[in-house]
Formats: C-alpha cells, structure tokens, sequence
C-alpha cells in the first residue's frame, strides 16, 4: 500500500518528536507499505524566520521571503532523513523543487500547477522512503522557490498523494481526529469514524482548525482519502475523510463548530436603490475583504437595514472602506463581541425539522439570535460571544452527538 503521510510543526517540533516520527514510519516500512512522508517546519521555527527578516525590513521582498522561510522544512526533511538511514531504513529527503513540485508565481501564496513524480516514483521502486520538505515548489516561469501560504505542507501531502495515486494520505496532528465539536467546550464530545468531504470543508471553513479548507478541497477534487491521526498516538484509529457515498449511515448531524473572529457590520437606513449592495460588497472586495453572513431587511419608505459579517483581522480595513459610504446611510455601527456556532450534516438534505430543533435548544437557554445563514448541509448563527460554549453544549446535546 502506497500511503502519503504529513507530519505537522508540533508533531516535529524537537529532536525526540522527530525520533517519534521515525518510529511511526519505520513500523508501516515494516509492514510493507511504501512511504512518502512530508513535513512542516519544527514548530516556532517559521516565526522564528519571520521575526529574523523584520529587523531588516517591515516589508521584505516576497521571493526573498521565500528562500528564507522554505529552509524550515528542509531542515526537518534532512534530519528525518538522516534519522532513518541511520536505523537501517533507505531514505532520501527531497525539497519541493525535488519532488517536481511545479507552482504559479504567486510568491508567499503560490497555487499548486503540476506536480512531476518521475523522480519520487523511481525512487520508490528503488524501495527507499522519500521525506519531502512541505509548503513549497519552484514558479513555472523562473524556477524559483515558492511558498504555498498558510495549510502549505497538507496541500503538498494531499497533492503528491492526488499525483502518485497514493492508497490514502494521513495528517498527524495533535489531535487523534475530528471529533463531533471542540472538546475543550464539551467533554462528551465524540471523535468521528467518517466524515464527508463536503461536511469536513464546512467545518474547517467555519474555524475547525484540524485540517485547513484548501488541503480538504484538494483532496475532494483528486478524490484522494484523508486520515486525520495523531503522531503521539499512531496506534488509536483517526477520522476518515472521504467520498459521501462511502458513507453507509449519514448522520443528520455530524458536528457543531464556533468561530469567535467575526465582527458584525451593522449598516442602518441604507439608501434602498438598486447598485448600493453592489458598490459595498465590490468595494469590500477590492480591499481582499472576506464577507460572510448578510442579511437585509425589507426597505420602508426608501431606507433598508443591512448587517453582514467579517474576520476580525479585517476590521479595520473595512472601517477604511465603510467610510466611502457615510452618506447612503444614517449610522453605521460595529460589533465584535458576537461568535458564529453552526451546525454541519449531509443528513440536513434528507429530514425536516433540523433547523427548528436548533433554534429552541438556544431559545430554551434565552440565547437570542442576530443572524442566521443556511446552506444545504450547514446552518449557522450569529449569538453574543458570552454565550458561546452554552451554545456549543446546547446544540451537542440537542442532537445527541454524544451518542
């Protein structure tokens, strides 16, 4: 079995955890599985990196930026490397350029293109492992080194897995897969045995932080399986990520997520004219401001109210933006002291009453709520911040997701 695993920061974040990591490896060798691992940065080192280049410059050049915070995960590779030829196991570690890593020239944020798997290919059947320093590849046009942003080091797992039609691809994390909700706020959270790709991609867009949105796309597009495991404990069975239909019994509900980075943006006596939520949301989003959640009430004698969401990272830059529109409205106001709890299921598609069970789990905790969102497996809500983990709790037990 050909089987891509990716070991995160923490998971290699000393000399014993990457000792740790070799022992994972070496047992599934000696089972008979062919390996490619990929690795991040030891964790602290990439800020370490950063803090470095900023006493130089408060804005250093991008493909400069790249050299210096690729050499993170080539250190890791090296060492895993050298670790495991030095216990009797053929290794050989490889950069992204190695590894035919192909990306756009999108320096600090570069997408994926191609990736050419002539060279790990031989050098699987030479039956060597291969040790692949994650988050980066070289640009099309310069062969340059480049990094692959944020989640940079799963999307090289899932996308060398997508391109050597690798059986499955694991993630090692810290924590032992994905469990119904965070169970720092519920206890009787359950870790999941499956969980649909689509369901997965609403979880980790709505602040689930175990596997990054980008790698889960990526994965469904390649139909690749994901496994979400722990490296501090390979033996326990992690949650499968996978094809719907691979999923016998759906669940109506498969998980509760809370997102505490949103500020409400709360535009009052809007001009009600057709092109005024154009000219905002196109402003917003020339400024690479993310929009959530919107809502508009019914205008009355030419005014309407319009309230939508943001991450709290971009909260000033849309104070910025919002000031080009004083005059189209009475008031505008802004609120940081919300959360955003949403509840995940494909089984939504199939049963009635999922969204009316939600709504009195919070109304029986007196948890008003300000805005509501739904899609066809999703439905979130925007609730005052103190009442966050009520809430989580509330819904968990609504659905029995401890069952």
């Amino acid at each position: 079995m050909l089987k891509v695993l990716k070991f995160g920061g923490t998971s290699v974040g000393s000399l014993d955890r990457i000792q740790n990591v070799a022992n994972i490896i070496k047992k599934l060798k000696d089972n008979g599985d062919s390996i490619v691992a990929v690795v991040s940065a030891m964790s602290g080192e990439t800020n370490k990196l950063i803090e470095y280049a900023s006493t130089f410059s408060s804005k250093p050049n991008e493909k400069e930026m790249d050299t210096l915070l690729s050499s993170g995960e080539r250190v890791t590779s090296a060492l895993l490397s050298i670790a495991l030829n030095e216990q009797g196991y053929p290794t050989t570690s490889m950069s992204g350029r190695e590894a035919g890593i192909i990306t756009d020239t999108a320096h600090t944020k570069a997408r994926i293109e191609r990736i050419d798997t002539d060279k790990m290919k031989t050098t699987l059947d030479d039956g060597k492992i291969i040790i692949v320093a994650g988050f980066q590849g070289v640009d099309i046009e310069n062969s340059r080194v480049t990094t692959l942003g944020r989640g940079g080091s799963d999307l090289s797992a899932v996308a060398i897995a997508g391109a050597l039609e690798a059986d499955v691809c694991e993630i090692y994390t810290d924590v032992d897969g994905i469990y119904t909700t965070d169970p720092r706020i519920e206890p009787n959270a359950r870790k999941l045995e499956k969980i649909s790709y689509d369901e997965m991609l609403e979880l980790a867009s709505l602040g689930a932080k175990v596997l990054q949105n980008r790698s889960v796309e990526m994965a469904k597009k390649l139909n690749v399986n994901l496994v979400s495991r722990s490296s501090f404990t390979p033996e326990v069975e992690g949650t499968l990520i996978t094809k719907e239909e691979n999923i016998m019994e759906k669940p109506i509900v498969s998980g509760i997520a809370l997102d505490k980075s949103q500020v409400r943006v709360g535009m009052y006596g809007v001009s009600d004219k057709p092109g005024i939520a154009a000219s905002i949301f196109t402003s917003l989003a020339d400024e690479n401001i993310n929009v959530d959640m919107i809502v508009q009430t019914v205008g009355v004698d030419g005014k309407t109210d319009l309230d939508f969401t943001v991450p709290t990272t971009d909260l000033e830059a849309t104070k910025i933006v919002m000031e080009k529109f004083t005059n189209d409205c009475v008031n505008i106001d802004y609120n940081d002291a919300i959360c955003k709890v949403s509840i995940v299921g494909v089984g939504m598609k199939s049963h009635t009453g999922v969204a009316s069970k939600a709504f009195s789990a919070l109304a029986n905790n007196n948890i008003n709520i300000r805005i509501i969102s739904t899609s066809e497996i999703k439905i979130s809500m925007i609730i005052e911040e103190k009442y966050s983990e009520l809430a989580v709790r509330s819904l968990h037990d609504a659905y029995n997701l401890d069952k």
